[in-house]
């Protein structure tokens, strides 16, 4: 029988720092003089005594290490429980929110999709807005380690070609993987205080530069105003665009930088390759704005580089309303929305190595065809590709797809029109932020969908942070026998 003990020890103890880190929107509401202390004082209570209670009730059963299901059931358990207790805050604060709302909150802050059930934030409490910057940043950093340590391990979605990198790199450094996650930690902090300070010097308040950095680091998308970025300046979007890119680039390469090495950075093919994407798509929403607005470039650039940017690395943010470009740049924003930035980083959505691999195989089959006696086999930075981290990746892909359609279909059903289930299930599943369309377009926000459609977009979301294995892995037979 399957061991549970270790997976609610971990889960204990992440419970319990969860409800301790509300302590800090707790004294931001206290130096307000704004009442809502109370409630984070109540759920921070609450969720600390439910955590420490979990763990010391497993403790006993946590010598021996997590095995491969463990940890299946460990990751997903994680992103499934702490949004629960997220969501206090928000269902008992001042957001008068439905249980369904403040989960939907709490999701989309921990899996860093970055849509909301919120309007009028400028109304709420500083310390609920803190509260949704801080989600972010757990969820993000929670991701980077569970990409560079778990994942490849589980062999979900190709992850596995990045196993003996993340783990025989690490290991001259940094030898156990709880030294990784240190590491990555301090590499993360260092970012968000550099980005905060960027912002400072760029002119926003302390407050507005420290939540937009949890969230920019995080590439999350939440923001302290409805208006997200529209009315904040140049210098802000700029320095916005800079730190979405850092934070879209594989943390194991900073480690490698700080261990006095910047050459696997400059050589990953990865990085190159989202690099250039970035420039194909702001070269192209560019000229597209130009075509109607030829005296306007600077302007153009800006809102191509920002929204370009914040689009394909899933942050979500908005400087402008795109929906009004036309059909070709909503077309474009649409299909980098499910490209999303390199493997090990805060970015989500497929990312860059799988098409990467993809299109490796693809050409090796053309050239196979030509030379049909010939052997090409698809290559990944001059290594061969293992044949088992092909079949992941086609079977992630078809998954991916599957899985869109169903609940594009499901969705439908409860009553969107088709671009708001389309795209809504694109964001979702891909943690994108803001959809297509009037009603949760860069413009508009989730609040208004019916419950049902909140509900299926909670666990598109959970689904897709978790690269859509390591949840259905549990819904197999085979996973729960011995």
């Amino acid at each position: 029988m399957l061991d549970l003990r270790p997976v609610g020890y971990v889960i204990g103890l992440l419970v319990t720092v969860l409800g301790a880190t509300m302590i800090l929107p707790l004294i931001m509401d206290l130096f307000d003089g704004n009442p809502h202390w109370q409630v984070f004082a109540i759920t921070g209570f609450l969720t600390c005594l439910a955590g420490v209670f979990l763990a010391i009730a497993c403790v006993n059963g946590t010598g021996d290490g997590l095995t491969i299901q463990q940890t299946f059931l460990m990751t997903t358990s994680v992103w499934s429980i702490l949004p629960i207790f997220g969501a206090l805050p928000f269902w008992i604060g001042a957001t008068d929110a439905r249980f369904v709302d403040a989960f939907f909150e709490a999701m989309s802050g921990l899996t860093t999709t970055g849509s909301t059930v919120f309007t009028g934030l400028e109304t709420l409490p500083r310390g609920l807005l803190l509260w949704r910057g801080l989600l972010q940043w757990f969820g993000g950093i929670g991701i980077v380690v569970v990409a560079m340590v778990f994942l490849p391990m589980l062999r979900v979605g190709g992850m596995q070609i990045f196993r003996t990198e993340s783990f025989d790199t690490f290991g001259k450094i940094l030898p156990r993987a709880a030294e990784i996650a240190r590491s990555i930690f301090g590499i993360y902090l260092s970012l968000t205080v550099l980005c905060a300070m960027a912002y400072l010097v760029g002119g926003l308040s302390p407050f507005e530069a420290s939540v937009l950095a949890l969230t920019t680091i995080a590439t999350g998308g939440f923001a302290p105003s409805d208006a997200s970025f529209a009315d904040l300046g140049a210098a802000v979007e700029y320095v916005a665009v800079v730190f979405m890119i850092l934070a879209a680039l594989p943390f194991v390469r900073y480690v490698q930088i700080l261990g006095g090495s910047a050459r696997p950075i400059l050589h990953d093919s990865q990085v190159r390759a989202f690099m250039s994407v970035v420039l194909a798509v702001v070269l192209a929403l560019t000229l597209w704005q130009l075509t109607g607005n030829p005296g306007e470039v600077e302007l153009a650039f800006r809102k191509a580089l920002f929204n370009g940017t914040s689009i394909l690395t899933g942050t979500g943010f908005a400087s402008a309303d795109y929906m009004t470009w036309g059909g070709f740049p909503v077309a474009i924003f649409f299909l980098i929305g499910l490209v999303g930035g390199c493997a090990g980083s805060t970015t989500c959505s497929i990312k860059v190595f799988r098409f990467q691999l993809l299109f490796a195989s693809v050409y090796a089959q053309v050239r196979k065809i030509h030379s049909p006696s010939g052997v090409f086999s698809p290559r990944y930075e001059g290594r061969k590709i293992a044949d088992d981290v092909l079949s992941s990746v086609m079977a992630f892909f078809m998954l991916f797809m599957v899985t869109l359609a169903v609940l594009s279909v499901l969705l439908s059903l409860t009553g969107l029109d088709s671009l708001t289930a389309i795209s809504g299930a694109a964001t979702a599943l891909a943690n994108v932020g803001p959809g297509l369309g009037p009603e949760i377009g860069p413009s508009g926000y989730f609040g208004n969908l019916n419950e049902p459609a909140k509900w299926l977009l909670i666990a598109a979301m959970l689904i897709g942070r978790l690269e859509l294995m390591s949840v259905y892995v549990l819904f197999t037979l085979s996973f729960w026998r011995r």
